[in-house]
């Protein structure tokens, strides 16, 4: 199992769009679940969405409607669809392994999202 790696992220205007994803190789055949975090400038890392290994979503509630994580386990990728983005969530977004016991936990390095108002 390989260490996940974020890309996607960029500068956008309050309103729009990003995917991020997250390409974490072996993760699908030691069913892992991946978390998406995100890291404000100056605050905690923050939990924002999973995706587990059963499928099963979950988000923090102040994406719920906009965001939306899903997976290709063929490409051993999550995505992590950002809409009517925020300035507030400007941040690194990293993702995570874990869940499973056969599962390593690794965290990625994270991609950088900025909105402007």
């Amino acid at each position: 199992q390989g260490r996940p790696v974020e890309s996607g992220g960029g500068s956008v205007q309050a309103g729009g769009s990003l995917r991020l994803s997250c390409t974490a190789p072996g993760f699908t055949s030691n069913n892992c679940d991946i978390d998406w975090y995100h890291q404000a400038p100056g605050n905690q890392r923050q939990w924002v969405s999973a995706i587990r290994d059963s499928g099963t979503t979950e988000y923090l509630g102040s994406v719920k409607g906009r965001f939306t994580i899903s997976k290709d386990e063929a490409k051993d990728t999550v995505y992590l669809q950002m809409n009517s983005l925020k300035p507030e969530d400007t941040g690194m977004y990293i993702c995570k392994t874990g869940g499973a016991s056969s599962c390593v936990p690794y965290w990625g390095q994270g991609t950088q999202v900025t909105v402007s108002s």
